[in-house]
């Protein structure tokens, strides 16, 4: 393994400017996650693709926003701009549960420490640096960026916020995967344009009065409905979200505008999808693939999950409606090279402590690779956030033979033990029955070779729920589908002598879900023989469909109204039924079924199980003593835990003992 020195690291401080010889740098990232110079952390990304393009570049991690701003000080002012990346994960997601409660630990930082990063650090580490350095041009960009760049519900302060540049003196936002609008923002200034003049770049917001609007507003345009109105009235921002969904997965998609403050919000379209080629590029940078060498000794709990692991391709053409992946990565699917991945892979082997086994080969999905539409004039046409939902378009190519390339290449290789695939997948796709019998065949292929081959004990799938209703909302197939898969999935274990799970992952509280749905979960999970052991509650994160259902109270695209848990009462009402099994859950959930008029379901959940102690047996008996037990929803599960990584539930057969789980995760957001 090869001895890596600081300068085979972006520099971070005024030492390792030195030590490269520079007197200068010409972009100078802010950083909210530790540096990791690896191809799943964005700011690693962005610093060594400008770094390709010839631009001298550092990088401040995680900054120390208290006190005498030494750290925004310590590099002086870069001769282009400051770029602002705010993290991988939304830093309010990152910090706090769905109960608004602070996490475990903070994934992306040393030791998971908690006093890494401030709250919105996009707003804070702005802000600082235009009081520091006024003149020099401040660019946000990144996920909290991407999914808040135009009017968006936030949960945190329980209010609709205005696009972020209202909130910080930054001059730009570039969204979505930034390496292209990057690049020519900084070969642009590199020119001698000024920040205020470039209006035209695809891919970037900003703040002008109607009067400066390069072109002017023309029909072209998509003009929302200002702020100001949709703090009147929510279904104007309901109305708001379907066209920004729409726009951010269409191939050609149109300029959006929206009023606020006597001003304009502009949206340049994006960029195309990347090219392979592009990817590749991209993913062929040199990086070192090690934290800093500052963080020895520490360990960064993201960084340990996704050490060993490859992403194949980005995008997902799924389109659930709770997931941030439309605004950020979009629908298009593009795909590395097998070339790109196995150097790569041949990477990851020569680290010193691999061990022979790679913990995730996939992606956002961990089986969309190769897959798009077979005419790509009706894809360029398309205004579907899902190719999948409400059914698998028909358009789309939904051949594993690829994938299927991908897996026997990389296990051919020396070094190999086994690729496990971490990813979710989506077993809809396996199931489906197309046209193509080439198709069909290949996809039973896959599953079977995906069961035997690439599971490490435990196979992730996210029905998500049980209920057909709610699963539309999600944009999920039926669960009857699950049923299949698990069918499937057992019996080939069978066949091959296998002992391996399936684990389901569940969300409560989702728009459209009521207790009567989560009862019934349980008892359908219960007949299924799963005790889940952790689970996601819904969290309403910025730009997502579920999130302005959540939040508006009607769907966006049929403007219905819809229900939604939000009360912590509500949503622990929900929550406690994924925990039927434990003894101090019983009495609030047996409460619960006969409150919304449900007690045949007491029977069914716990038939055969001897009566609680101190309060009435689960079927007749007599009055329940006074002063027994807890109240009904007093308290969350005590297996719950929620930190980064239980986004999804997890479940476990209850025959059987927990196996340890390693799994890593390609991280979505950069």
């Amino acid at each position: 393994m090869k001895e890596y020195r600081l300068t085979d690291f972006l520099p971070t401080t005024k030492k390792e400017l030195e030590l490269r010889g520079w007197d200068y740098v010409d972009v100078i990232l802010f950083s909210a996650d530790a540096y990791v110079d690896h191809p799943s952390f964005g700011a690693a990304v962005i610093g060594r693709t400008l770094e390709a393009a010839g631009f001298r570049v550092a990088i401040v991690p995680q900054p120390d926003w208290h006190g005498d701003y030494r750290d925004f000080k310590k590099l002086g002012r870069p001769r282009l701009f400051f770029g602002i990346a705010p993290g991988c994960m939304d830093s309010m997601v990152n910090k706090y549960t769905a109960a608004r409660r602070l996490r475990s630990e903070d994934a992306y930082s040393p030791d998971g420490r908690h006093d890494m990063r401030p709250e919105y650090p996009t707003i804070v580490y702005a802000k600082i640096l235009k009081e520091l350095y006024p003149d020099v041009p401040v660019v946000l960009g990144g996920i909290e960026a991407s999914l808040r760049r135009v009017s968006h519900y936030d949960y945190w302060s329980d209010s609709l916020k205005k696009c972020l540049l209202c909130y910080s003196p930054a001059d730009m936002i570039t969204y979505g995967m930034g390496e292209k609008v990057t690049i020519q923002l900084a070969r642009r200034l590199a020119a001698g344009e000024s920040i205020r003049d470039i209006r035209d770049l695809p891919q970037t917001v900003y703040l002008s009065r109607k009067e400066d609007i390069i072109g002017g507003i023309t029909d072209r345009d998509i003009v929302l409905h200002s702020h100001e109105e949709c703090m009147k009235n929510k279904k104007a921002q309901a109305e708001n979200f379907k066209n920004v969904e729409e726009q951010s997965n269409m191939m050609h998609a149109q300029r959006l505008l929206q009023g606020v403050d006597g001003r304009y919000v502009v949206i340049n379209p994006p960029y195309p999808p990347m090219t392979t080629e592009e990817l590749d590029a991209s993913f062929d940078l040199p990086y070192t693939r090690q934290p800093h060498p500052k963080y020895k000794g520490k360990r960064i709990p993201a960084y340990e999950m996704i050490k060993f692991s490859v992403n194949i391709h980005r995008g997902c053409f799924g389109g659930c409606a709770f997931c941030t992946i439309s605004a950020h990565q979009g629908k298009f699917i593009t795909c590395r090279s097998k070339e790109s991945i196995l150097r790569e892979v041949k990477q990851v082997i020569e680290m010193p402590d691999f061990k022979g086994n790679l913990s995730d080969l996939g992606g956002p999905s961990a089986n969309m690779y190769g897959m798009s539409g077979r005419n790509k004039n009706a894809c360029e046409k398309c205004r579907r956030p899902s190719c999948i939902h409400p059914q698998i378009c028909p358009n789309l190519n939904t051949d594993h033979s690829k994938l299927l390339d991908i897996y026997r290449s990389v296990d051919a290789l020396p070094g190999i033990k086994h690729s496990y695939i971490g990813s979710g997948v989506r077993y809809d796709l396996l199931l489906h029955r197309s046209k193509d019998e080439a198709s069909n065949k290949a996809a039973m292929e896959y599953t079977r070779e995906l069961i035997t081959r690439h599971v490490s004990g435990r196979l992730k799938v996210a029905p998500e729920h049980t209920s057909d209703r709610v699963l539309y909302l999600m944009r999920k197939p039926s669960f009857q589908q699950f049923y299949e898969f698990k069918r499937i999935f057992d019996r080939i274990n069978r066949e091959e002598g296998l002992r391996q799970q399936i684990i389901p992952y569940f969300i409560s509280s989702h728009p459209g879900c009521q207790e009567e749905d989560m009862a019934e979960l349980a008892v359908i999970t219960k007949n299924l023989d799963f005790h889940l052991e952790q689970v996601q509650d819904f969290t309403p994160t910025p730009l997502t469909n579920a999130t302005e259902t959540w939040y508006t109270g009607y769907d966006p695209y049929t403007l219905q109204p819809v229900f939604s848990a939000k009360t912590p009462k509500e949503k622990l009402a929900q929550r406690q039924f994924f925990f039927w099994y434990k003894p101090e859950e019983r009495r609030g959930i047996e409460q619960s079924l006969r409150r919304i008029g449900r007690p045949d379901l007491i029977a069914k959940l716990y038939s055969g199980m001897p009566p609680q102690g101190g309060y009435r047996p689960a079927y007749g008996g007599g009055p329940k003593p006074a002063g027994s037990g807890k109240p009904a929803g007093g308290g969350k599960p005590k297996s719950y835990n929620p930190n980064f990584k239980n986004e999804n539930s997890r479940a476990k057969h209850h025959s059987e003992k927990p196996q340890q789980e390693k799994r890593g995760r390609n991280r979505r957001n950069f």
